[in-house]
């Protein structure tokens, strides 16, 4: 299975194209209508997800709401369109306005510039800017489906934002079932003191980031491989998380706390009961040497604060070579709400993709019957 997307921030709309997926994969719009809209949720948004109102229309590869194993085209309207098409039409535009001088640290803007020769960060900040995970979400969504058919689930939730943290440690039932709508978090005191902390940040022009979860539930073992570097699960969970805008750090498992613990305190001792091998514990977050184990896949990543900040960071201008304070453009204040959602979709993606690649299957339903086959 392969996922492309494109589009601009500010441009016409976000596509994604989803090539490999079997016919017969049952569609639900509102299913994927109500993951966009958790996607603009949560407590430190801003401006911009006043105006969108993200809403999926498919324009191929879909028939009476299945699937028809023709590439899938997904496609998310950017009402925003309307307000800056003076400067982002693909026929004539004045190039002129909204121009990006003076780049933000820590976004893509300098580097874009030198990298395409450009004369501002405009084209570079429209393609980096995170409104491109709307599509994510889209494709990410239609890969819950078909998992959901096998029996595979995906949840996560928001373990810190900035130095609030949840040390708590929570099953998939409990995720599911507690994580609330402002924040993502579990612990209703720690989002408490989380969201005092947005607003005191608001308040000082800057910007939040945190620590996010996401779990897999009922995978099989097997999927992955040991043989090549890229059939690696976990290096494809990795690639496909820091690939997402933000993300600067990714742990599986007990990630980087395993480093300071002894051999014997960090693997999973196998057992054999009732006809099925089991663990007693998940420190390698359900996968092993590139492949899932049949436990539970945990996975964290870490979001950088936001670089757009509302008071702006010391850089120079492009045009003149001055020292000047980088543009200010509209931004959240703190989106881990958003990034969770992202990741959840981003963890199916792939999921489904080793699914499919060990599996085939013309039909959802030659799919399903193969993995209900396995051990």
């Amino acid at each position: 299975m392969k996922i492309t997307t494109a589009g601009e921030s500010h441009g016409k709309g976000i596509f994604a194209v989803i090539e490999g997926l079997p016919s017969g994969v049952e569609l639900d719009i509102e299913t994927i209508n109500f993951e966009l809209s958790r996607r603009q949720s949560g407590f430190g948004r801003g401006e911009r997800q006043r105006i969108e109102r993200d809403k999926v229309e498919i324009f191929s590869g879909v028939r009476n709401r299945k699937t028809t194993a023709s590439p899938l085209v997904l496609f998310i309207k950017n009402l925003d369109y309307e307000n800056a098409k003076g400067y982002m039409s693909p026929e004539d535009c004045d190039e002129e306005i909204e121009k990006l001088t003076k780049p933000r640290p820590g976004h893509a803007d300098l580097a874009g510039i030198q990298k395409f020769s450009l004369k501002d960060a405009r084209n570079v900040a429209e393609r980096a800017s995170a409104r491109e995970t709307c599509a994510h979400v889209a494709a990410g969504s239609v890969a819950r489906m078909l998992l959901s058919s096998l029996g595979v689930y995906v949840t996560g939730y928001v373990r810190s934002v900035g130095d609030v943290a949840d040390a708590g440690e929570y099953s998939f039932g409990e995720i599911e079932k507690k994580r609330t709508s402002s924040l993502c978090m579990m612990d209703e005191g720690k989002e408490a003191q989380a969201i005092k902390l947005i607003e005191q940040v608001k308040e000082e022009g800057d910007t939040l980031g945190g620590v996010l979860e996401i779990r897999v539930k009922g995978l099989k073992s097997g999927f992955g491989s040991c043989m090549t570097a890229a059939e690696k699960l976990d290096a494809q969970l990795a690639f496909a998380v820091m690939g997402v805008q933000a993300i600067k750090g990714v742990e599986i498992g007990l990630g980087f706390s395993d480093a300071a613990k002894k051999g014997s305190e960090a693997q999973d001792a196998i057992y054999f009961e009732e006809g099925k091998y089991r663990r007693k514990s998940n420190h390698a977050g359900g996968i092993e040497g590139g492949m899932s184990n049949g436990e539970e896949i945990v996975l964290r990543a870490a979001m950088k604060p936001l670089p757009s900040l509302g008071k702006g960071l010391p850089s120079v201008d492009i045009e003149t070579g001055e020292a000047a304070i980088s543009q200010r453009v509209r931004s959240d204040v703190c989106a881990v709400t958003a990034c969770e959602v992202v990741l959840e979709s981003v963890v199916c993606e792939v999921i489904l993709s080793a699914v499919l690649s060990r599996l085939g299957g013309d039909t959802a339903e030659e799919v399903r019957t193969r993995y209900g086959e396995l051990q």
